[in-house]
């Protein structure tokens, strides 16, 4: 029997969307107010989803209390009040929009999870728009 767990969490952070070999005009023209030089800033919230089978001897699929802390020290600290084109090394070359944040997050985490959890990301960039990714 498969069941998952998940574990919701937010952090701010600022962005400009922008492809660097597009002419400005090119830029501004495709992402809009997101292309803002002087960067604009989301409430992101994200949403961690861990999916097998329950343990036997516990009772659980995996601790809340590790998969937060995990959370906490790989993507809170990573990307909490932070420009993620200027303070992260993750969006230096990598146009940091929410299907390529999302699948950074991913790719961090499932180093840190057992692997044969299967893992899911949800990130909320809005209220109204998010992403999932699961790996595939």
């Amino acid at each position: 029997m498969e069941i998952s767990v998940s574990r919701k969490t937010h952090f701010n952070a600022a962005h400009r969307l922008n492809v660097a070999s597009w002419s400005e005009e090119k830029n501004k023209l495709y992402f809009g107010a997101c292309n803002n030089k002087n960067y604009h800033g989301h409430n992101y919230d994200l949403i961690v989803s861990v999916t097998g089978e329950i343990d036997e001897e516990t009772g659980y699929l995996m601790d809340l209390k590790i998969l937060n802390e995990i959370i906490s020290e790989e993507i809170e600290n990573k990307f909490d009040h932070k420009n993620l084109n200027l303070d992260t090394e993750e969006f230096k070359e990598l146009n940091p929009t929410a299907e390529n944040i999302a699948v950074v997050i991913w790719n961090i985490l499932r180093e840190k999870i057992e692997s044969n959890l299967k893992l899911k990301v949800t990130l909320f960039e809005t209220a109204r728009n998010f992403v999932e990714y699961n790996g595939k």
